[in-house]
């Protein structure tokens, strides 16, 4: 396997195992293995959308990620960018239907999210790029866009420090809207913050949404970035779901969607 260029899409069960690698992968091959680490990410709401059920859209979403929750808890909730639709008078609002998620949340910008720094920071309490630690995983949220809705690449010397300051955690996951490779028309080719990431082996795994007919798991440099799809939004998959995440205690990691409440596309990195 060329773990320089290795590019997969993974349509089944999957496994992320320790070193990077993704395998298929089967519930029985989980039903012995303790979780440590258990969280959700959902992207592209898009609340305010004309034309679209948005508020059915929220409210189907945190009823749902809520009724996961009470089976099996999540450790927190991540909404991976294009919270809103164009317009920021809707920020706040949106954050009413997330406040009541039962799980502590976490959120990154989107291009359609046109927020100032001001403005973001108002609503949601933390800047446009954080940082947040749980045991032995460092999580880094950051932005990939801006007022104008540009397609950004992550900050890299933001990055670049965060990645420094956790190099000796166990893992690392990384929450950006916009994918950083150009695998699909809307992504962009981020070569300087992609080459930063391959510096740092304990990045265990980069989310992005923003691409509403992804669903799969494709790989960089040993380092796997994970679509989910879409919650709201006018286009895309035929369903509007979320990705669970589940890190095993011998850091491999077991993961699906929810469309929105059976699961689909099971993987193991």
């Amino acid at each position: 396997m060329n773990r320089k260029e290795f590019l997969k899409q993974i349509s089944f069960a999957s496994i992320l195992l320790a070193d990077g690698s993704v395998i298929p992968a089967f519930a029985s091959d989980f039903s012995n293995k303790k979780t440590t680490l258990r969280f959700v990410v959902a992207s592209d709401g898009h609340f305010g959308q004309p034309k679209t059920e948005y508020k059915d859209f929220f409210d189907t979403f945190t009823h749902n990620v809520n009724s996961q929750h009470r089976q099996h808890k999540f450790d927190f909730c991540v909404i991976n960018g294009d919270i809103i639709h164009d317009d920021v008078n809707f920020l706040a609002t949106a954050k009413s239907h997330f406040d009541d998620l039962e799980m502590p949340y976490f959120v990154t910008q989107g291009n359609h999210d046109h927020a100032t720094p001001e403005q973001w920071e108002r609503v949601w309490g933390v800047p446009l790029n954080y940082d947040y630690v749980l045991g032995n995983n460092a999580f880094l949220f950051g932005t990939t866009s801006n007022l104008e809705g540009k397609y950004l690449s992550p900050d890299v010397e933001w990055f670049s420090q965060k990645l420094e300051q956790y190099k000796k955690k166990k893992n690392i996951f990384i929450f950006v809207h916009i994918t950083p490779v150009k695998w699909t028309d809307n992504g962009v080719d981020a070569k300087e913050f992609q080459a930063l990431l391959s510096k740092y082996k304990n990045v265990k795994a980069v989310f992005n949404g923003h691409d509403h007919d992804q669903e799969g798991i494709k790989t960089h440099e040993g380092i796997p970035y994970l679509f989910d799809s879409h919650f709201g939004g006018n286009w895309g998959t035929s369903y509007r779901g979320f990705r669970i995440v589940e890190l095993q205690k011998d850091n491999s990691i077991l993961t699906y969607l929810m469309n929105p409440t059976t699961k689909i596309n099971e993987a193991t990195l």
